[in-house]
């Protein structure tokens, strides 16, 4: 605001803090204005003195200041304190004659009168200047300064309030609060007391003390519950059992208010407040301890400690108010002592009456009491009328359940409703942050705004969150329940049993809204006090001292926002703008003349007059106020104090005693109630009143272009509206909810809707309290824009009014006013004037329903109250600048949000008169809380094409369904059905004119589309625009139920998506019958990702396309025999599962490959059972319509049998060959699941026969039976196998009759198995069919490739999808699999290496063709020869099978890359171009010469890819085959290696010069050599033998021969070095050396390595330079095995 006041140009005193200063009430009175050279921010004023303290942190005093040495007696003049100008003060504070001030930096400072130790400092009874005071916290080691918020002082004592919000006393009297009983306390001490509590504000009276707490909340309660008074040792609970009901009471009282623990050391409250913190508002009664009425002490002495205080009266007992009322009129209040007559515990009733009566008339006064002039205190009210301190449950519950066993259920639903309301009671509400209720902070304290922001105890405690002032009135004292002993009275039982748990919806559910409201202040306050009380100043309705602070209980959910203390009295001001005082009254100070005044009552002001600030000084109050117009008023209550009185007077007589009564001051007159300060007016825009002593003063601004008359606009506004708001619940929807008749009125769904709204009212209420609060707060104390919470957290206040607003429509449309007008007429009578008073209307014959609808519509109106006062205010600001841009925002927001609420009212208006006119049958069903009406077509607007000729159709759009009610003319209620079409999947077109000349729109839903046609072009336009705009909101906000409206015109046209996300259960007969689909739709069609449930438990997840699933999903089905669930995972087409997947039987089985039309179509693995299950097998091979159909493998892992060939229909059939794990081996025909036929049969020992089969391993018919050593019998067999044969025929023995025959009769297998190419048909078919080719090689190259990008990229992003994600080197492979390479032109080396390289990645990735195909070979592969399958005689059809694979794969990849060579074709090298170009003799021709080109094969391309994955199947049949070979061997060479290096030489026939003579030591010292000698062994050629053992970790044979070749060079190498010379090896030479290294190498299996590079060599290799070496390494082997022989 500095732009402001300097943009005005006014005197140089400033617009801000005006300081006017007067003495009384009297017309006369002008203010005097005290000019001070800055604007005053905060003033305290002690007896005869003030401190102000201005802008900019300097302090100055006024007044009489006998502590300064060089003071004069005049009363204008001011003084700075010059000692603290170093410093920023940011509160000031003065008791009767001292003085303090806290700096910025949490600093406190005092001077003044010490004699009392109230300055803090030891040893000086005065102290001249402001001298620093330490508040060290002593349980911190080391001990830390604690920093201050603010202080208050009073006569002889000092408080300060910390940052962590805790309280801090020095000086005399019982007024600190602390546990000593030695005075002056010098040191300041922590208020143990209140440790542990949030205090927002302490004031001092001259000897007593006040503080303003936050509720605890639920997550302060960590105290055990405890059922007996400490001190007095007494029940805390009791239960009395009456004639007709029974009480449970925690009135228990204990005198002084404190107690010791056990633990000695600190005081705690009276056990009912301290301890019972579980449940906030449990009703409960008094003890039922007798009374004692003993006379009162004298005045200052300690009552006896046995005093027990009169039971409450403040109960309210519905049995007892129930009764005729006696005959003796006998009260309280007329000074007869009533109570203890009839020896009864208990109030009488007309006590009773009389509180009931007053709690009536909604005041606050509790029964009337008085002092008698014997000091006998009659009736004192309890002060804990409504403690929000809750009962511990551990004993009610008890208590309780001992009623209950006799009692029965009746106890229990009490108890039950009581529980009820304890949990509904909690409501978190946030820290109190600067500018609360205290009004700390300002604009001038940032770094205290900071301190007290970030304190932690700030944060942690809440209060409990009651928002129920009401339960002040309407908690009842005591739980009445029916009788133990006695019959009980159907009326008392219907009170007893009444449920008041409705009343809770008055509690917001879900706390006070968003967090954002923690930075508003707390309304959930109480008040505590301690200290003197000989004026009934502390409240608790005696004149007890108390030397501990206690809870003031009346005040309890009062809402106190601020308290003030006067030198005898009391003040506390609420947030709905009533003041309560209490203490001395004997200058009318209280505001009201009641008595007696030892408990809060309300001022009595005028109806409308809302305060909002007070201060109290000696014997006089001021209240700072809210009137007709902006402008506050000022009050005056108290002592008129004449112009000359003489102070020292004034101040004697301010200290005489004035217990005896009523005194009034010599010569002096008082107020009865406030009275009205005319000059008030004068004064312009007071912030604050200030009152001390005799003296008043008030601060001021002037108004500033506007800005401070807007703040006092605003504030004012917000503060009244609150009121209002209180005065609606408390008045109407309290009582409402309280009515009997309620929920069968209304039926539960609209109670259930009554009870959202009033919980939201209630949300909106405190919410409104919580903001007037902080209003308040900023003009008491900043009075700039950043004290405006509103602007920060618009969205807390928007959101609150657009659920109360969503609540109330859908309250309104269900009908729920009418239905609440009869209830209502129960409680409101036929008079409606409450009504019209609360909405200040004055509409004559107004029905209840509409006043209730008006009513509750109330709070809605004042948005556009906000949007107007920020509007105001932000025109105080220039355009550009920042302030003005944020309240222009909050201004838009709040008339943007004004004008939807008023079009919500206006659709709910219009849908509930649509209700009242609809068919009765059809609303039950459609009438819908959220559902709003946008048109209907009643005009005959709009008609069904080709309806019948007699058949009615109305349509009804709501804001989320279109209805179509049809039936027939005639009928007198002729809407028989109609059908409710959501709006999310609701599509809607125009059908174009030209076509039919009609104006027709076609509605498309998932399962019905039809054709509307309207009347006229328009009709057809405004449908059409309200359909998409309504579906367009269905579709962003989900119904509408939270939503903004729609039915606004707006020209705009909406197109809502074709494409769209919906939930939607389908209702015609067919497949999806009652399934609901959740996901993505396209025009009437699921389209994308989804999920279809059925009810039988059927689940599908995945994609579809049009409407049906297509693409990659999941199935679960239940199998309701097994109780287990069927599940399908895989690709899908036309809504049939289609491609490769995985399904899980719930029996246990699973099948993996290829489906078509749902069915097995196609390659795939079927597992039964585990290993462990009756039946485990596992078949791989071709499946067609679901039976096993052509080639497959069958593993029986139970017999142990393997079966290898053709099948059809489940069957076995065709030719075949069967292992088992015996070693028998069948091949041969099989017919009907049984060997039957011709096959050959061998047994491990080569036994063979070969001949006609009728059953599994059954001989019958002709055959030939071959022994092991060659003799064989030719005839008729029949039998089984290995249990007895039955021969008929000859007996052979071939070697005697040598010429016949070869020697023995070789069995030559593999004639009657599949051959290779017919194998895995169905493999290779799929990998052709995925490349988009009909049959093998017959299609488009180009479309291949296409469908191989497609194929990763489908793959890839079903794989992004899937939560396993990739590795990133597979990632890397598939980004470079998706370019396509060039794969037509001529082919080069280069382009033959890129094909190659192509080709490994592509094989690499089972997501690409070509390696699924691989992939899946390799299973079939493993699956056929592992396990039984190894079997030496398969491998034959092993090496077979390997061939077959290479060519068919590449004739996949030729057909890929067409102009490849094929098999055996050649690509020229590039040198060998080159040698064209160059003349014929150039020198370097012969080098390049050699080489002619590469040869084209298949196994140069594809067995490095292939081989290594198969290998391990395949060489271990080659070492089963070539077992005994591999032993003869490998016996001589261990025998052979015995020797040593040279001894072997010479036995090979080394020659000599090829000895070695020495050998490298080590790798180490490279330069070294060792001689060989006789006895070296493992030395020579060493280098040589290492590199032919590599020939064992190499996989292909051209990877093999590579090593032999790297053998022979290291060999030449060596020679080489030993001859020192080139050197061309002949054959007889190169043998033995080469033959020793062998030996060396120890190779194990030798001769399978052998093998497999015979059987799998490049044809091309076998002639050239390798075929060579490899023949050598053959003949090696062979020669060792025939070593011994030789």
């Amino acid at each position: 605001m500095e732009t402001q006041r300097k943009s005005s140009g006014d005197e140089d005193a400033g617009e801000r803090g005006l300081l006017h200063t007067w003495r009384g009430y009297s017309c006369g009175i002008t203010p005097e204005r005290l000019l001070l050279p800055r604007p005053v921010l905060q003033v305290a004023l002690g007896v005869r003195h003030g401190v102000l303290l201005v802008e900019g942190g300097q302090v100055y005093s006024v007044g009489d200041l006998p502590w300064k040495q060089n003071q004069g007696p005049a009363l204008e003049k001011h003084t700075l304190e010059s000692v603290l100008s170093g410093q920023r003060v940011v509160a000031v504070a003065a008791g009767s004659f001292h003085s303090g001030a806290v700096t910025e930096d949490g600093g406190v400072h005092m001077w003044g009168d010490n004699t009392s130790g109230q300055c803090g400092l030891s040893g000086l009874l005065t102290v001249p200047n402001p001298t620093p005071v330490a508040l060290l916290d002593s349980d911190t080691t080391p001990p830390q300064t604690v920093p201050v918020l603010e202080l208050a002082c009073g006569e002889q004592h000092t408080l300060a309030l910390s940052a962590q919000r805790q309280v801090w006393a020095w000086g005399s009297g019982s007024q600190l609060g602390l546990s000593t009983a030695v005075f002056p306390v010098w040191k300041p001490q922590k208020v143990q007391h209140l440790a542990g509590r949030c205090v927002l504000q302490v004031a001092c009276g001259a000897s007593h003390s006040l503080a303003l707490v936050r509720c605890l909340g639920p997550q302060d309660i960590h105290r055990p519950p405890v059922d007996k008074c400490r001190q007095c040792n007494q029940l805390l609970y009791t239960m009395t059992d009456k004639e007709d009901h029974v009480i449970i009471s925690d009135g228990h009282y204990c005198p002084l208010g404190v107690e010791l623990t056990e633990n000695g050391g600190t005081l705690e409250t009276m056990a009912p407040l301290q301890e019972l913190k579980t449940s906030p508002s449990e009703p409960v009664a008094p003890s039922q301890t007798p009374t004692v009425v003993s006379p009162a002490p004298a005045e200052g002495a300690d009552p006896p400690s046995d005093t027990t205080r009169p039971q409450d009266s403040e109960t309210e007992d519905l049995t007892l108010a129930d009764r005729p009322p006696p005959d003796s009129e006998t009260s309280a209040a007329k000074g007869g002592v009533t109570l203890g007559v009839k020896g009864s515990p208990y109030p009488d009733e007309q006590a009773v009456k009389d509180y009931l009566k007053k709690l009536s008339e909604n005041t606050q006064t509790g029964q009337a009491n008085s002092l008698t002039p014997g000091g006998l205190h009659a009736l004192p009210p309890a002060g804990d009328l409504t403690s929000s301190t809750p009962t511990p449950t551990s004993t009610l519950n008890s208590l309780v359940a001992s009623c209950a066993s006799v009692v029965g259920e009746r106890v229990v639903s009490t108890y039950e409703a009581l529980s009820f309301r304890k949990m509904m009671n909690y409501l978190p509400s946030g820290a109190v942050r600067s500018g609360g209720p205290v009004g700390l902070t300002g604009a001038d304290s940032k770094a205290e705004r900071v301190r007290l922001e970030d304190s932690v105890q700030a944060k942690k405690s809440s209060s409990t969150g009651d928002i129920r002032e009401e339960e002040a009135e309407g908690l009842r004292r005591r739980l009445s329940l029916p009788g133990l002993l006695s019959q009980v009275s159907p009326r008392l039982l219907r009170k007893a049993a009444r449920s008041r748990t409705r009343a809770i919806a008055l509690t917001p559910l879900g706390g006070a809204a968003p967090e954002a409201q923690d930075v508003f202040p707390t309304l959930q306050t109480e008040v505590w006090s301690w200290g003197h009380c000989q004026h009934g100043q502390l409240g608790h309705g005696d004149n007890l001292d108390r030397s501990q602070p206690l809870c003031i209980k009346s005040l309890n959910n009062k809402e106190v926002v601020r308290v003030a203390a006067g030198a005898q009295h009391s003040l506390a001001v609420t947030a709905q703008s009533q003041v309560f005082s209490w203490g001395s009254n004997s200058c009318g100070q209280l505001g009201h003349m009641e008595s007696p005044s030892t408990i809060p009552r309300l001022a009595k002001l005028s109806e409308g007059i809302r305060v909002w600030d007070v201060s109290a000084g000696e014997k006089h109050t001021l209240l700072l106020a809210d009137g007709d117009c902006i402008q506050p008023i000022i009050y005056y209550s108290g002592q008129q104090v004449r112009e000359g009185t003489d102070e020292s007077a004034a101040r004697e007589s301010g200290q005489r005693d004035e217990g005896e009564g009523e005194e009034t001051q010599a010569g002096g007159s008082f107020t009865q109630q406030p009275v009205l300060l005319p000059f008030c007016m004068n004064l312009r825009y007071v912030s604050n009143v200030f009152a001390g002593g005799q003296q008043c003063t008030a601060l001021s601004d002037r108004n500033v272009m506007g800005f401070i008359a807007s703040l006092h606009e605003l504030a004012s506004a917000e503060r009244k509206f609150y009121c209002r708001l209180c005065g609606i619940k408390t008045q109407i929807i309290r009582p409402l909810l309280e009515l009997e008749s309620l929920s069968s009125a209304l039926g539960q769904v609209v109670l259930g809707l009554l009870l959202t709204l009033t919980g939201r009212f209630s949300r909106l209420c405190l919410l409104t309290g919580r903001h007037a609060a902080s209003l308040t707060a900023n003009l008491r104390r900043g009075r700039d824009v950043d004290g405006l919470l509103v602007l920060d957290n618009t969205s807390v206040f928007l959101d609150s009014y657009h659920e109360y607003c969503v609540a109330l429509g859908n309250f309104l449309v269900m009908g729920g006013f009418q239905t609440l007008t009869k209830p209502s007429l129960d409680f409101f009578g036929k008079n409606v004037e409450l009504l019209q008073r609360l909405l200040e209307s004055s509409q004559e014959n107004a029905d209840a329903a509409d006043l209730l609808v008006a009513l509750f519509y109330v709070p809605t109106r004042h948005l556009h109250e906000y949007g107007r006062l920020l509007l105001k205010l932000a025109t105080c600001f220039e355009v550009s600048s920042q302030d003005y841009q944020r309240l222009q925002d909050s201004c838009s927001k709040f008339e943007y949000l004004s004008l939807q609420l008023k079009r919500l009212r206006k659709d709910a208006e219009y849908t509930f008169h649509f209700w009242k006119s609809f068919p009765g049958k059809m609303t039950d069903s459609l009438r819908k809380p959220h559902r709003r009406l946008i048109c209907e077509s009643s005009n005959k607007a709009l008609t069904l094409q080709n309806a019948g000729r007699f058949s009615v159709n109305w349509f009804i759009l709501f804001n989320d369904a279109l209805v179509h009610a049809q039936g027939v003319a005639p009928y007198k209620n002729f809407f028989s059905t109609h059908h409710v079409f959501p709006l999310a999947t609701l599509w809607v077109e125009p059908i174009p004119e030209e076509n039919t000349g009609q104006f027709g729109l076609r509605v498309i839903t998932p399962e019905e589309t039809f054709t509307l046609l309207a009347s006229c072009p328009m009709e057809k336009a405004k449908w059409h625009r309200s359909i998409n705009q309504a579906v367009d909101q269905a579709l962003s906000g989900g119904g509408g139920q939270e939503t903004m409206s729609i039915s606004a015109g707006s020209g705009q046209k909406l197109e809502p998506p074709i494409s769209r996300t919906a939930s939607y259960t389908f209702y015609k007969d067919g497949r999806l019958k009652e399934a609901t689909y959740d996901g993505r739709w396209l025009a009437g069609k699921p389209n994308g990702r989804g999920v279809l449930k059925w009810p039988d438990g059927r689940l599908y997840t995945g994609m579809f396309k049009n409407g049906l699933e297509d693409g990659f999903g999941e199935f679960i089905a239940p199998n309701k025999t097994l109780s287990k669930n069927d599940h399908y995972q895989g690709h899908w087409k036309d809504g049939k599962m289609h491609g490769l997947g995985t399904y899980r039987y719930a029996s246990g089985e699973v099948y993996d490959g290829s489906f078509q039309d749902s069915m097995r179509h196609g390659h795939g693995v079927l597992r039964s059972g585990k290993l462990n299950t009756s039946s485990p097998s596992v078949f791989i091979g071709q499946w067609l319509q679901d039976k096993k159909t052509g080639y497959g493998v069958f593993d029986d892992i139970t017999k142990g049998e393997k079966y290898m060939g053709m099948w059809q229909e489940h069957l076995r059939q065709g030719t075949g060959v069967v292992v088992t794990q015996f070693g028998l081996y069948y091949e041969g025909a099989f017919r009907d699941n049984k060997m039957m036929g011709t096959g050959i049969l061998l047994s491990e020992d080569d036994t063979t026969y070969e001949g006609e089969f009728s059953d599994d391993w059954t001989l019958s018919g002709k055959g030939v039976l071959t022994m092991a050593n060659g003799d064989y019998l030719e005839g008729s067999f029949s039998g089984e196998w290995g249990s007895g044969l039955k021969v008929a025929g000859s007996y052979f023995k071939p070697h005697l009759f040598e010429t016949d025959k070869d020697k023995t009769r070789v069995v030559k297998l593999g004639r009657l198995c599949v051959s290779a190419d017919n194998k895995w048909q169905a493999v290779f078919e799929e990998c052709w069919s995925q490349l988009g080719c009909e049959a093998p090689g017959r299609g488009e190259s180009w479309k291949a490739w296409e469908n191989i990008a497609v194929a990763l990229t489908a793959s890839r992003r079903h794989v992004h999808d899937s939560p396993e994600a990739l590795s990133r080197s597979h990632s890397r492979i598939l980004e470079s699999l998706e370019v396509i390479p060039q794969h037509d032109g001529p082919i080069t080396m280069n382009r033959y290496h890129a094909i190659r390289l192509y080709l490994i990645k592509a094989c690499d990735t089972p997501l690409h063709p070509l390696g699924r195909l691989v992939e899946t070979l390799v299973a079939v592969y493993r699956m056929t020869y592992v396990g039984v399958g190894a079997n030496r005689r398969l491998l034959p059809q092993a090496v077979k099978e390997i061939k077959s694979y290479l060519s068919r794969i590449f004739q996949i990849v030729r057909f890929l890359f067409p102009d490849l060579p094929e098999e055996g074709g050649l690509i020229p090298e590039p040198s060998a171009i080159l040698q064209e170009k160059k003349e014929p003799g150039a020198a370097d021709a012969p080098l390049q010469s050699p080489k002619p080109g590469r040869v084209v094969s298949s196994s140069a391309l594809l067995l490095p890819v292939l081989l290594p994955r198969l290998y391990p199947p395949l060489f271990t049949l080659y070492a089963l085959d070539k077992e005994r070979e591999d032993d003869v061997y490998w016996e001589c060479v261990l025998r052979l290696n015995k020797q040593p290096d040279l001894a072997l030489l010479a036995f090979l026939g080394v020659q000599q010069k090829f000895w070695p003579v020495s050998f490298p030591v080590s790798v180490v010292a490279l330069g070294e050599k060792q001689q060989v000698i006789s006895s070296t062994k493992d030395a020579c050629f060493a280098s040589a033998v290492e590199t032919l053992q590599q020939i064992s970790t190499t996989f292909t044979p051209s990877d093999k021969l590579q090593v032999i070749q790297l053998t022979f060079e290291e060999i030449t190498q060596e020679v080489q070095a030993l001859l020192k010379q080139d050197f061309l090896w002949s054959m007889d030479e190169l043998f033995p050396v080469f033959l020793y290294v062998v030996l060396r190498a120890r190779i194990r299996n030798l001769g399978s390595e052998v093998s497999l590079i015979e059987d799998l060599m490049d044809p091309c290799v076998q002639h050239g330079e390798h075929g060579i070496m490899f023949t050598t390494l053959k003949a090696c082997y062979y020669q060792i095995q025939h070593e011994k022989i030789t």
